[in-house]
C-alpha cells in the first residue's frame, strides 16, 4: 500500500515559497533520538564493482582491465586505500573518509541467488528478495518494515520501487494534483532535479520543469543538480516525529558500455555527494542510520573494444552510517585468476547479496533470522546474516 505524495509547482512560488524550509531543527528531539534509520540505494544499470572496490593487490586486475583500471594507492589518481590490497575510486573521498572514522564497510563480491545478465530480470530478483524471478509480487524491504513491528518507509522518485511496495503502508510521490504541507520537500526535490544526469530520470520523469533554487540551512542556496542538497533534503525527509525512518532511493546510468571511466567519474562522484548530504542533513541521527548501496550485477571483468565493460556477474555492495560496526572487508575475495573467473569472463561472487541485507536488517531493524528466512527474503535460510554485529 502506497500513499501517494501529488504534486503542484504552485508551491514554489509566492507565498507558499517562504513557508517552506529545508533547514529543520538541527538536533533530534528526544522522541527521535534512538530512532533507527535504513537507507537503501540502487545503483540501476549494472555498477562496476571492480571500479567502485579496487582489488589493487590482485596481481590479475591490471592485465585484464587495461587503461579502465583505476591506479593503486599513492599513485596519480590512484585509488583511495582500504587496506588489505583494496582501495575506493578516487571520486569517493567522502565514503573513504568514513571508513577511515569506521563509518564504512564494503562487500567486493556479492550477487542475486540467480545468474542472469538482464537489467529487469536481475532489478527484479535483487528486489523481490526470493529465490528466483517474479517469485515474489512485493519486496524484501517493504516486507522487512512489516516484520520490524512498522517503521515508516518512503521511496524517494516517480513510482515506488518494487524493493518497497508491499502490504506496509509506505509514502512515495508522483506528479500532478496538490500538496499538502507535509509533500512540499518532495515537490521541490522533484523540480530541481528533472534535468540532473544522474538522479532526474529517477525523480521525475516526464515533468517540465524550469530553474527553482531553494535554501538549505544558513541561506546556502539549493539548486538543480546539487547531488549533495539532494542527499540532505531526503534527510529532512527522515527527521521529526513524523519523518520516514526506511527510505529507498534509485540512481540510474551505470550501465557503461563505453567510455566507462568519464561516466563513472560523473556517477561515483554524485553517489558520494548523496551520502555526503544524508550523513549532514541526519546530524545526530546519523549515529543511528546505516546506508546500503547495491546494484543488480556487475560487469566483466575484461574491458570490451569501447574502452567500456559488458554485463557481467558480482559487484561491490557498501555500507556506510554512523550506526556501523568498525570494520573492512564483508565476505571472501574471490581473485581475478582466470580459473577463478564465473565463466571464464566475470568477477564470482562469494556471497549472496541477501546475506547483506539480512545482516543489516537483524542488527539494525531487530528482525529475527526466523522472519528473516521464511517471510522478507523466503527460502532463503541456507544464506546466513553476513558477520555477527554487522552494526
Amino acid at each position: 500500500m502506497t500513499r501517494s505524495f501529488s504534486i503542484h509547482r504552485r508551491l514554489l512560488m509566492g507565498a507558499a515559497l517562504g513557508g517552506v524550509s529545508l533547514a529543520f531543527a538541527g538536533r533530534a528531539s528526544a522522541r527521535e533520538a534512538g530512532r533507527r534509520k535504513l537507507v537503501v540505494i540502487i545503483a540501476r544499470g549494472a555498477m562496476d564493482g571492480l571500479s567502485v572496490v579496487v582489488p589493487h593487490g590482485d596481481a590479475d586486475y591490471v592485465p585484464l582491465r587495461g587503461s579502465l583500471a583505476v591506479a593503486a594507492p599513492g599513485q596519480a589518481g590512484g585509488a583511495l586505500d582500504l587496506g588489505g590490497g583494496f582501495g575506493l575510486h578516487p571520486a569517493l573521498a567522502g565514503l573513504h573518509a568514513l571508513h577511515e572514522a569506521g563509518q564504512m564497510r564494503y562487500a567486493p563480491a556479492v550477487a542475486i541467488p540467480v545468474r542472469v545478465r538482464s537489467h529487469f530480470d536481475a532489478q527484479d530478483v535483487l528486489e523481490n528478495g526470493g529465490e528466483g524471478l517474479r517469485q515474489q509480487d512485493d519486496g524484501w524491504l517493504n516486507r522487512a518494515l512489516v516484520a520490524a513491528g512498522g517503521p515508516s518507509g518512503l521511496s524517494i522518485g516517480a513510482q515506488t520501487p518494487l524493493i518497497l511496495r508491499g502490504a506496509a503502508a509506505t509514502s512515495s510521490w508522483s506528479p500532478g494534483g496538490q500538496v499538502t504541507g507535509q509533500d512540499r520537500i518532495a515537490a521541490l526535490l522533484q523540480d530541481l532535479y528533472v534535468e540532473d544526469p544522474l538522479l532526474g530520470n529517477s525523480l521525475a520523469r516526464g515533468l517540465e520543469t524550469d530553474a527553482m533554487a531553494m535554501t538549505v540551512g544558513g541561506g546556502t542556496p539549493l539548486r538543480r543538480n546539487d547531488v549533495n542538497g539532494l542527499g540532505q533534503a531526503v534527510a529532512r525527509l527522515m527527521t521529526g516525529e513524523q519523518g520516514a525512518d526506511v527510505v529507498a532511493l534509485s540512481v540510474d546510468g551505470w550501465d557503461t558500455h563505453a567510455r566507462q571511466n568519464a561516466q563513472l567519474q560523473i556517477r561515483l562522484t554524485g553517489l558520494d555527494q548523496v551520502v555526503g548530504g544524508l550523513r549532514e542533513g541526519l546530524g545526530e541521527q546519523w549515529a543511528d542510520t546505516v546506508v546500503v548501496i547495491a546494484t543488480e550485477f556487475g560487469r566483466t571483468a575484461r574491458a570490451n573494444g569501447t574502452q567500456g565493460t559488458d554485463h557481467g556477474t558480482a559487484s561491490a555492495l557498501l555500507l556506510a552510517g554512523g550506526a556501523l560496526k568498525p570494520g573492512g572487508l564483508i565476505g571472501d575475495w574471490p581473485t581475478l585468476a582466470d580459473n577463478r573467473l564465473f565463466e571464464g569472463r566475470d568477477l564470482a561472487p562469494t556471497l549472496d547479496v541477501r546475506s547483506v541485507f539480512k545482516g543489516v536488517l537483524r542488527d539494525h531493524l531487530g528482525v529475527d533470522r526466523a522472519a528473516l528466512d521464511a517471510r522478507v527474503f523466503p527460502g532463503s535460510a541456507a544464506e546466513a546474516p553476513a558477520l555477527d554485529g554487522l552494526v
